[in-house]
């Protein structure tokens, strides 16, 4: 259930740590896999779950952790709620109405926070499409920062780095708060070149995680002293938010849109006096490209990771991945080749950070292919593209249990559906009949029609349209 927190829940609640996720990012540098309607967020990239559910269970309600926030917008508004259940854990959902970086977004949540549960809630902000893996030793840094936090610091988590890194910012450390692995920060420093990033390792520096662990009030605080005008954007927005009937927490939109766009970073931990730093030794990784993905992965005894239907012979070094058809290479060293049913990379892993400049060249000539897969997500199940061709084409669909498509027709093109598994409702004008498997239905162009699933299991069908146009925007609802 998404809501405002009760008093009794709110009493529960005190002393208890609030995770804040933010779920809102792109995450193109991972394409052919990650793409604008799904991003790297609601993939299982590391783990059979996804990177959003692993953050999760990092910090599920527990006896030190609260009920999760998550702030996201529009388009991945029901992959957070249902990835959120379907690991079991309840989650407010807080949707931003327009993109403006993480700190109005994050401000948003904090002061949602502050207001349900009391200025001096501690908070946990966490991206939610990072890789930890010491579970028990990332805990055991949040208890360290939440010492620390609740004297007034805005904490951060500082990564020793295992190698000079330049895709990564960097701290410097100040004086030390606690013997456990706690300094102030002394600065924060950008991306560094590789001279640079050899000598931050040698002197000290730790990685920026960009996670971060302090009390509502103080952020809120720093927020106003910083950057007054996106506080009062956001106190506006939240103070005119609402519930919808199926519990997303909506921002007022005109407030919010008002917020000039600036990351959390730029907006006050760049300037704040009260920044410190935990070092952190939990195995981190932002995923931020290709090679992330095969630095932490399980490896064979050639430095192989291999996922998915892949065979390679005489190879080694290489991280190969398909979520479709069967790759296989011979002879390969130190490439990554990722394959999803409609794309396929190639490139030596030392060029991962350069498919940010692939996928802008692939915007100009073929924009489908950044932002969609051939399986595109609704908030009713699923459409995959199955064939298609001249005044044809064929879509598997998948609707969810209690799944509801739209009422609509279309004016240039018939349809047939035939039920491959489960149960299908289907209106068709003023009728209303039930579909079984093996069953079938012709839609003429022109008539009303909805589909919906009145069953327990998924209903899958495959639709076959036929017509002069095939276009989505042959729609009327």
């Amino acid at each position: 259930m998404i809501c405002q927190a009760q008093p009794e829940t709110r009493h529960a609640t005190i002393g208890k740590i609030i995770p804040v996720l933010m779920a809102g990012g792109s995450g193109t540098r991972l394409w052919p896999l990650s793409r604008n309607s799904l991003p790297k967020q609601f993939l299982p990239l590391a783990t059979n779950r996804t990177l959003y559910q692993d953050t999760l269970q990092r910090c599920a309600p527990d006896d030190v952790f609260g009920p999760p926030v998550v702030v996201t917008n529009e388009e991945y508004r029901f992959f957070a709620q249902r990835q959120a259940r379907e690991v079991g854990i309840d989650v407010t959902v807080i949707l931003e109405p327009a993109r403006r970086d993480s700190a109005p977004a994050l401000l948003a949540a904090v002061r949602h926070v502050a207001d349900t549960y009391g200025r001096e809630t501690i908070v946990l902000g966490l991206a939610s499409d990072h890789v930890v893996q010491d579970t028990a030793a990332f805990r055991e840094a949040v208890y360290l920062g939440a010492k620390i936090a609740r004297l007034g610091r805005i904490v951060t988590f500082g990564i020793s780095p295992t190698e000079p890194r330049t895709s990564y910012g960097y701290i410097r450390r100040g004086m030390e708060l606690d013997p456990g692995g706690v300094y102030e920060v002394a600065s924060f420093v950008e991306k560094p070149d590789q001279a640079t990033a050899e000598h931050y390792m040698q002197a000290g520096y730790l990685w920026n995680s960009g996670n971060l662990l302090f009390p509502a009030g103080v952020l809120l605080e720093e927020a106003e002293r910083y950057e007054p005008a996106i506080a009062a954007a956001v106190t506006a927005s939240v103070a005119q938010a609402k519930v919808d009937s199926i519990g997303f927490f909506r921002l007022e939109p005109a407030a919010f849109k008002s917020a000039p766009a600036k990351s959390i970073d730029f907006a006050v931990m760049e300037r704040t006096r009260l920044a410190a730093v935990v070092r952190g030794t939990f195995g981190w990784s932002d995923v931020g490209a290709w090679d992330a993905l095969h630095e932490i992965g399980a490896k064979d005894e050639t430095g192989n990771v291999t996922i998915g239907p892949v065979q390679l012979l005489n190879s080694s070094k290489s991280y190969v991945r398909s979520d479709g058809p069967l790759v296989t290479a011979i002879g390969i060293e130190g490439l990554s080749v990722i394959a999803t049913h409609d794309a396929v990379l190639v490139m030596p892993s030392s060029c991962s950070q350069d498919v940010k400049d692939l996928v802008n060249l692939l915007k100009e000539r073929n924009p489908r292919l950044i932002d969609e897969h051939l399986t595109v997500h609704r908030p009713w199940g699923t459409i995959e593209g199955v064939c298609e061709g001249e005044r044809f084409q064929v879509k598997k669909i998948v609707v969810e249990p209690s799944g509801v498509l739209s009422l609509q027709k279309h004016h240039h093109r018939s349809e047939h559906w035939i039920v491959v598994n489960g149960t299908a409702e289907v209106t068709l004008d003023d009728r209303t009949f039930i579909l079984h498997e093996n069953e079938s239905t012709y839609l003429p162009i022109g008539t009303v029609h909805r589909l919906k699933n009145p069953g327990k299991i998924p209903l899958e069908l495959i639709e076959v349209q036929t017509g002069s146009y095939l276009g989505e925007d042959d729609i009327t609802r």
